[in-house]
C-alpha cells in the first residue's frame, strides 16, 4: 500500500509520497499532436514539465505545458466548478506521476475550512475508486496505468501545515509541545486565505473560516492595471513569474511591477491582519501562529509586522507551497502505517 498527500490548489497542484514531491499549474488544457518533441537547444533553455493524462476517455495538458501548448484552456475560481471539473484530473495527473501501477493507494488530501462541510464527501467521492489513467511521457510515449485509490481522508486545509511540524517523515510525533500549546494557523493560497485555532491539537470552529483574501485579490489588481496600461487581459495564472522577476514584457514592451506589488501586497497583508484582529479578539492567549501556504511566504514579510503575538520561524529553504501536503503525507503515515489516528473535523 501506498500513501500520497494531495493538495489540489486553484494555483498549484502539490503531490507527495515521501521521497519525491510535485508541484504544477492547477491548469488544464486541450491535448494536441506536438509534431516536434526534440531537447531544448543551447544552454539557456529549460526543459519543460511533461503532464499529459487520460482521464475519462479525454486527454488533457495540464500545468505549464497546458498554458503554453493547449488553444483551449481551463482554469476556475469557482469551488463548486473546481471539484466537479477539475479536482479529480489534477490529482489523478499527480497519482499517475508518483505512484505505481495497480498498487492500492490511501490518500490524504484537504480542503479549505469554508468548503469543508459542503464539499467533503464528494472530494472523496470522485477520488475514491479504481481509475483507469493513461499517461503519455515527452517522447510521445503512452502508458497505461489502474490507479486504485482505496482510502480518502479529507481534513481541514491548513492542519496539513500543523501536521508538517509535529509529526515526522515516519508519521510519528516529533514536537510535542505544539500538541500542548494553542496554535492559530493563517494559510494563504491562491483564491482563498484560511485560518484555523488548533487548541492542543483540537480543532475550534469560533477561531476557523475561510476567506477570499488570497494571493488572486492582489494578482486581480496588478492584471487590471495592465490591462489600463496595454490593453491586452493577462490570465492570472501567468502572472507568477512576472511578479516573482518584477517586470513583464508584453508585445515588446516591458512593464516595471515592483512598486505596484509591494503595494498590492502590503494592502494584502493588512487586510489579513485586520481578519485576523476580528476573528481571533476572544482568543487572546494563543501561544503562537503560523503564516503557512505558497501566499503565506509571499505575504510574510509584510503580514508578520502587523500580527500581535509570537510567530513562530518556518524552514525558508522549504518551498512553502508544500507545506500542507506534506503534513497530509505525514498524516497518512501516522494514520495508516503507525495505526488509528483521529484528524480534527
Amino acid at each position: 500500500m501506498d500513501i500520497l498527500g494531495i493538495d489540489i490548489g486553484f494555483g498549484f497542484t502539490k503531490a507527495s509520497n515521501g521521497k519525491e514531491n510535485l508541484i504544477f499549474k492547477s491548469v488544464l488544457g486541450e491535448a494536441t499532436d506536438i509534431q516536434f518533441r526534440e531537447p531544448v537547444l543551447g544552454e539557456g533553455g529549460a526543459a519543460e514539465e511533461h503532464l499529459q493524462v487520460e482521464v475519462d476517455g479525454k486527454s488533457y495538458f495540464v500545468g505549464e505545458l497546458a498554458e503554453r501548448q493547449s488553444n483551449v484552456r481551463f482554469f476556475t475560481l469557482d469551488q463548486t466548478q473546481f471539484i466537479s471539473q477539475f479536482a479529480k484530473t489534477l490529482a489523478l495527473a499527480a497519482a499517475a506521476r508518483l505512484v505505481g501501477n495497480f498498487l492500492p493507494i490511501n490518500l490524504v488530501t484537504g480542503l479549505p475550512i469554508g468548503y469543508y462541510r459542503d464539499h467533503k464527501e464528494s472530494l472523496a467521492q470522485v477520488l475514491q475508486g479504481e481509475h483507469k489513467v493513461a499517461f503519455t511521457d515527452a517522447a510521445g510515449k503512452r502508458q497505461e496505468k489502474s490507479i486504485n485509490i482505496n482510502k480518502v481522508r479529507v481534513i481541514p486545509q491548513p492542519f496539513g501545515s500543523m501536521f508538517n511540524l509535529m509529526l515526522n517523515d515516519l508519521g510519528e510525533i516529533a514536537d510535542r509541545r505544539l500538541v500542548k500549546e494553542k496554535i492559530g494557523i493563517i494559510d494563504v493560497g491562491f483564491r482563498t486565505c484560511d485560518y484555523t485555532i488548533a487548541d492542543q491539537m483540537r480543532y475550534s470552529e469560533r477561531g476557523s473560516r475561510t476567506t477570499d483574501s488570497g494571493i488572486a485579490r492582489a494578482f486581480n489588481v496588478i492584471a487590471g492595471k495592465l490591462r489600463e496600461k496595454s490593453n491586452v487581459n493577462i490570465e492570472l495564472y501567468r502572472l507568477y513569474g512576472a511578479v516573482e522577476k518584477g517586470t513583464i514584457k508584453i508585445r515588446g514592451k516591458e512593464y516595471d511591477l515592483r512598486e505596484l506589488t509591494e503595494q498590492v501586497f502590503a494592502q494584502l497583508a493588512t487586510t489579513v491582519a485586520n481578519e485576523v484582529d476580528r476573528l481571533w479578539v476572544d482568543d487572546w492567549d494563543i501561544d503562537a501562529m503560523v503564516i503557512t501556504g505558497g501566499g503565506g511566504a509571499v505575504l510574510a514579510k509584510h503580514l508578520q509586522p502587523l500580527l500581535n503575538g509570537k510567530v513562530l520561524t518556518l524552514d525558508p529553504a522549504q518551498d512553502a507551497r508544500l507545506l500542507n501536503v506534506l503534513g497530509y503525507f505525514k498524516f497518512g503515515r501516522h494514520l495508516w502505517a503507525r495505526g488509528a489516528g483521529v484528524a480534527p473535523g
